[in-house]
């Protein structure tokens, strides 16, 4: 008996060496927000300190006390503001992580405190109208 023939060999043509491929490029910076936008979250900015500070001298007003257990307790005095209650401040954290974390403007940590002394509602629309600048907005 003879042995098996051995299997042929299969050349294949030598292939050219592949060029380095070039870094994807980067979307375009996002353009700066127009003056109708920087316009509306200036009239929010105010809307979000006029508004919700009129509640809240007349919370002070009739004896109300940012003492952890007297707001708390007004705080959630029903279902409702409960609820409200815990999505602003929820908010408001989220905002903070935000803002530290990205570090898009200078002093990052003024905004931080913008939302947690006066309010999230004055503090967000000042933080974009910040960041925009920061992008020669």
């Amino acid at each position: 008996m003879t042995p098996p023939a051995p299997a042929p060999t299969v050349r294949t043509a030598p292939t050219a060496p592949t060029a380095p491929t070039a870094p994807a490029a980067r979307s375009p910076a996002p353009s700066a927000p127009s003056p109708r936008l920087r316009w509306l979250l200036r009239l929010l900015a105010v809307l979000g300190l006029v508004l919700p500070w009129t509640y809240n001298l007349a919370y002070f007003a009739a004896g109300g006390s940012v003492a952890p257990q007297a707001f708390w307790t007004a705080a959630s005095a029903n279902a409702l503001t409960t609820a409200i209650t815990l999505d602003v401040y929820l908010a408001a954290i989220a905002f903070a992580c935000w803002v530290l974390s990205e570090r898009r403007v200078r002093r990052p940590w003024l905004d931080v405190l913008l939302c947690f002394a006066v309010g999230l509602a004055v503090a967000l629309p000042v933080y974009l109208l910040r960041r925009s600048a920061q992008r020669g907005g």
